[in-house]
């Protein structure tokens, strides 16, 4: 057996082993969702907490005023939530919408924070930290400048909240707002949905595990103050405020009743751009958290830590070799002698790969159909081979910001104005 063909079997059992994980994942998120579907994700509590809502904000004209007509439809006591917008260092016109906003609604409890280069400008973690130092809430929801939570939302995240004391955060879900934009928003719905929010059903369904998203959650305001806020030097701070909750002791919980829609990028530019950011940011905490998939004390956490770990690691080389084994192949420099064997696997993995997707979008309305069956098989040698390209770029980037000693900024999603094709400021 040549060196080609132990890379080729390495990369086959990798790629089946990552499936089988996630098709185990899919079939548990299935059987949750479902069960989940038989309520309506209310659960009764004897009295609403007062919740503080963050919006950090940098450069978001575009999409605020959307996101806060949103937020102030709510179906959450009024006396009961206020909004803080932290107006982050922004160079365009977000400054008079928001104003605009509060003036236009003089009854609710609407907060901007208007920071300058000085202050702000330093990414969404120190946002959330500034907000936080004049929050008076005993809960917190986080909601991205670019979101539309439907109306019973953050009732249900937080009556979900209150209903268990070893709950730190409650999470749902979240929808591609613009999925007929592009082709590209098209695979970004089918990712979300099979990726993102059957796997987080699966992980809570098994192993009452979750990952916080950025965005549609709640936290205990005593954890994050125990905490000492957010990771200024952590770009997924979503993620490695996640692992610091299950060293505490709680678990997070995955509620799919809790809705919200946001704006996918529309652009190749700008996806690759913000998938590089999470790539960046979901290595610190992995590079930050790995030690504790040896530690017995960690619990559960452990699984997390590797899970990521296997994605990042073995995902990327084999598909890595598998690519490259493939291109030299076409070129006629190298040649796998396991032959129809190796075929055969190659097809029934695309197969399982399909069936694994084709699960997810059985549960969700007007997502099951033919149309989106195909571009699944078609994303499979498109848009999944991309991921590769933003691993390798986001590996040289984190290593470039630790030499030179970057500082974190804001580097957010380029806004679109939905309908127009007219982009906002992608500063």
């Amino acid at each position: 057996m040549s060196f080609v063909d132990v890379l080729a079997l390495y990369s086959i059992f990798a790629i089946w082993g990552l499936l089988f994980i996630n098709i185990v994942l899919s079939i548990g998120g299935f059987i949750y969702i479902m069960r989940m579907n038989r309520t309506d994700g209310h659960i009764a509590i004897s009295e609403y907490p007062m919740v503080t809502i963050m919006v950090p904000a940098h450069n978001e004209s575009i999409v605020i005023k959307k996101t806060m007509n949103a937020l102030l439809k709510l179906d959450y006591p009024k006396d009961k939530y206020e909004i803080i917008v932290i107006n982050d260092n922004s160079t365009d016109d977000s400054a008079n919408v928001l104003k605009d906003i509060q003036y236009n609604n003089p009854i609710a409890k609407i907060i901007i924070i208007n920071t300058d280069h000085v202050v702000g400008g330093k990414g969404k973690s120190n946002a959330l930290n500034i907000a936080l130092s004049v929050a008076s809430g005993t809960v917190i929801a986080i909601y991205d400048a670019d979101n539309t939570p439907e109306q019973q939302a953050l009732k249900i995240l937080v009556e979900n909240l209150m209903s268990d004391d070893k709950l730190g955060a409650v999470i749902g879900k979240f929808r591609t707002r613009n999925k007929y934009a592009s082709l590209l928003t098209r695979f970004v719905n089918i990712e979300t949905l099979a990726y993102q929010c059957m796997s987080q059903a699966g992980r809570f369904f098994f192993f009452k595990l979750c990952t916080i998203p950025g965005t549609n959650y709640v936290i205990r305001r005593e954890l994050i103050d125990r905490m000492g806020g957010w990771d200024v030097n952590a770009l997924a701070e979503d993620t490695e405020i996640s692992f610091r909750l299950y060293r505490m002791g709680y678990y997070i919980k995955f509620i799919p009743h809790a809705v919200t829609w946001e704006q996918e990028p529309q652009m190749l530019k700008q996806w690759f751009k913000q998938r590089t950011r999470w790539v960046k940011g979901n290595l610190y905490v992995l590079k930050s958290n790995f030690k504790y998939a040896f530690d017995p004390a960690a619990g559960r956490m452990r699984l997390d830590v590797i899970y990521y770990a296997l994605v990042y690691l073995l995902m990327f080389t084999s598909l890595v070799f598998s690519d490259l084994i493939f291109i030299l192949g076409v070129l006629g420099f190298c040649y796998v002698t396991l032959g129809g064997f190796s075929s055969l696997l190659w097809e029934m993995a695309i197969l399982l790969f399909v069936l694994n997707v084709t699960i997810t979008l059985s549960v969700e309305k007007n997502e099951f159909n033919l149309s989106n069956v195909v571009l699944t098989f078609f994303m499979l040698f498109t848009y999944s081979k991309l991921w590769v390209l933003v691993v390798i770029n986001g590996v040289v980037q984190g290593i470039q910001d630790f030499v030179y000693h970057k500082e974190v900024i804001w580097d957010k999603t380029e806004r679109f104005e939905e309908g127009s094709g007219k982009r906002g400021d992608g500063r």
